[in-house]
């Protein structure tokens, strides 16, 4: 396992990276944390898919037994904390907050390689479907994430999706401190990449050629030129120029007006995609979190409105139920939705083939 913290990233490296790896594309997801005045934080996110993922949000409370879906061997746990989640294909967690203002962004990785075998004796495997939650269940902050991550007590195993597509992807996490921390798996090894000033997540290639790409369009200035295309190295370049670009401010409505203005400037328009490569796709919704006042927002792009839950209305205690905001079906929400959550049986989390 390594964990890196601020490296340096040479300017004549990155320029040799983009004459050899911006050509790469992947699964369009991004991911931004906006730092404001006042312990302002939000966490904005695009989820881009080439298929109907069939999200739903979910509130799950404390306490919930939990199996990592990865066959007998598998790790298990209790939940310490509540959450509400988005999901995909009802067999996973994608994107979510949990009541401790953590926020957990699951992105595609086709890079990402998980180890053929586990990393310590100790080690328990759980399923990549699973992998967001257990971070949300266990974690009330980057730093016990980290410290979870780097014990070796689990490891992550791929899991085909639902609609064929290869399980590779890679975490972002961020807490109400601005503090964040990117999760990949690359040959075989599980890599960590931790500073706050890790604002920025898209996809292809692995986070650390990112930094060098970017280090090398920030001596260009985003004023001069900004790279345009539906790339994940340029829409890597583009949020974390225009991240830092709004103004840092400490009235929530104007900060998450500005965030979700990153987001929307990054996404990819609905309907656009390239035959036979599948790694170009509309964005479908996107979430932002406000990790100071616990509240999640959601719009898909198929709505005219935007919807949030304020986690202070809901009851994560120990013994309530679990219960789902269905999304599917046309289904439209405007404003505060906390109420209309209904009880719902849990969705089975995707477990590994069997070998």
């Amino acid at each position: 396992m390594t964990t890196q913290k601020g490296c340096f990233r040479s300017i004549w490296g990155a320029a040799l990276l983009l004459a050899t790896v911006v050509p790469i594309a992947a699964y369009a997801c991004t991911r931004a944390v906006y730092l404001g005045s006042k312990d302002t934080v939000i966490t904005v996110r695009s989820m881009d898919w080439k298929t109907d993922l069939g999200s739903n949000l979910w509130t799950f409370p404390r306490g919930m037994h939990r199996d990592g879906a990865a066959g007998p061997n598998s790790i298990q746990w209790t939940s310490k904390y509540g959450s509400v989640v988005a999901s995909a294909f009802e067999a996973g967690t994608a994107d979510g907050m949990n009541e401790k203002g953590l926020v957990a962004n699951l992105l595609y990785l086709a890079e990402s390689e998980y180890p053929k075998a586990p990393p310590t004796a100790k080690s328990q495997p759980m399923s990549v479907s699973i992998w967001t939650q257990y971070v949300l269940d266990n974690y009330a902050t980057v730093d016990e994430a980290i410290r979870g991550a780097e014990t070796g007590k689990f490891y992550v195993l791929p899991v085909p999706s639902p609609d064929g597509n290869a399980g590779t992807v890679h975490l972002a996490i961020s807490d109400p401190t601005g503090d964040s921390a990117i999760f990949e798996y690359l040959n075989g090894k599980l890599v960590i990449h931790h500073s706050r000033e890790y604002q920025v997540m898209t996809n292809s290639p692995v986070f650390d050629q990112q930094l060098a790409l970017n280090a090398y369009w920030k001596q260009i200035g985003g004023t001069t030129m900004l790279p345009g295309t539906n790339r994940a190295a340029d829409r890597f370049v583009r949020a974390s120029f225009y991240i830092n670009a709004i103004p840092k401010t400490a009235d929530t409505r104007e900060a998450v007006a500005a965030a979700f203005s990153v987001i929307r400037n990054v996404s990819v328009p609905l309907g656009i995609s390239t035959p036979g490569q599948p790694n170009i796709s509309s964005t479908i919704w996107r979430t932002l979190s406000d990790q100071k006042n616990r509240r999640y927002y959601f719009e898909s792009t198929r709505s005219p409105s935007i919807f949030w839950v304020d986690l202070a209305d809901l009851n994560f205690a120990q013994g309530q139920p679990v219960k789902k905001l269905t999304l599917t079906g046309g289904r439209i929400y405007s404003g505060d939705a906390a109420a209309k959550f209904e009880n719902a049986k849990p969705f089975a989390f995707l477990p590994v083939p069997e070998k």
